[in-house]
């Protein structure tokens, strides 16, 4: 899967998991960050998106700062996926 598709199902898995109603994928930049000024997510939200995150792809979400950083925006997360191996965030390159 390219990174595109990664974060069109990352925006997916805000947009279900958090009910944004009155949202759309295009409304969520890439860069742009989740919590405070940019999509306004709480604590209760990260808690709820890291639980979805390690369901949809697979993987477990380090708690702590270390976790903070991963939800950072949805480039981040994308990047997490990928170096974590998630199922289905690895491109078509051999490995």
């Amino acid at each position: 899967m390219d990174q595109t598709e990664l974060k069109s199902r990352i925006k997916r898995a805000l947009l279900e998991e958090l009910d944004l109603r009155g949202r759309t994928e295009a409304d969520i930049d890439d860069a742009a960050p989740l919590f405070g000024e940019g999509l306004g997510l709480d604590s209760l939200d990260a808690l709820q998106l890291a639980m979805a995150i390690e369901e949809r792809f697979g993987v477990s979400v380090p708690e702590g700062d270390a976790g903070r950083s991963v939800f950072a925006s949805v480039e981040a997360i994308a990047e997490f996926l990928t170096r974590a191996g998630a199922e289905g965030a690895r491109s078509s390159e051999g490995g």
